[in-house]
């Protein structure tokens, strides 16, 4: 009786201990999963905030993107608004030039006519003139007749050029100026150095200076100088000329001015 008495507690004592061992097993699984689940919800909560800066610093970039695109486009809109002034300056500007444009063209048929006539009298005057370089000066108005007829040369460089050709001229009435050149004296061609005082005596002097000559308006033609009187002047005058000489005076013929008439 003793005996069966001690199996009843023995098998109890049994049943507890594997009931207690059984509790505490489930009671580990039981905070294993509690906190893989706490584990997972730290991770996903990380993941999340991680997304979350991510998206902070991108909004962060995008709003500074934003910014700098505004300042861009406020300088575009200065920037055109300056170009726009510069575009009606220009604007003027064309519209300027073609009226000016206009009004040349006006004036190009006004001065067209007006430059003929100036050669005209230009070449009137050289033809009366005392004639000292004849040729240089003939040539001079040839091509200037040639240029006129020219399409290539505008009107106002066609201007220019006879105004050239006008200052030359009045040139000439101020200087003292000796050339050689060759004059028929006696019915024999002969090689002379020429003498040019202003536009108020022209003179020549043969190579050897025996012969000597001055231009005569009057008559319209050469005209020979004592050469006793006149010889060692123009000799003199011609010295000058080549800066072989100083300035000096110097006694040569000079025709008295005519009377008006």
């Amino acid at each position: 009786m003793k005996k069966q008495r001690t199996k009843i507690v023995a098998i109890t004592t049994m049943l507890s201990a594997g009931a207690l061992f059984g509790g505490s097993a489930y009671a580990d699984q039981t905070l294993n999963s509690i906190f893989e689940v706490g584990q997972s919800k730290i991770t996903a909560g990380v993941q999340s905030q991680k997304r979350i800066d991510k998206l902070a610093d991108e909004t962060a970039t995008l709003l500074q993107e934003f910014k700098t695109v505004n300042k861009q486009i406020e300088g575009l809109r200065v920037y055109n608004a300056q170009l726009e002034k510069q575009l009606q300056s220009q604007r003027d500007v064309i519209k300027d030039l073609e009226e000016s444009i206009e009004n040349v063209t006006v004036m190009e048929r006004q001065i067209q006519p007006l430059v003929l006539r100036m050669l005209d009298g230009l070449e009137q005057f050289v033809s009366l003139d005392v004639p000292f370089h004849a040729d240089e000066r003939a040539k001079r108005i040839e091509l200037l007749r040639n240029n006129m007829e020219r399409a290539d040369i505008s009107v106002a460089e066609k201007f220019r050029q006879v105004l050239e050709a006008y200052k030359i001229e009045a040139e000439y009435g101020r200087k003292l100026d000796t050339y050689e050149g060759s004059l028929e004296l006696n019915g024999q061609e002969r090689e002379v150095n020429m003498l040019r005082v202003g536009r108020i005596a022209l003179m020549y002097q043969t190579k050897d200076t025996q012969l000597s000559g001055a231009w005569d308006a009057k008559q319209g033609a050469w005209v020979p100088l004592d050469s006793g009187a006149y010889r060692s002047a123009i000799l003199k005058g011609i010295r000058i000329a080549k800066k072989q000489a100083t300035i000096d005076i110097m006694n040569l013929p000079v025709l008295a001015p005519e009377a008006a008439q």
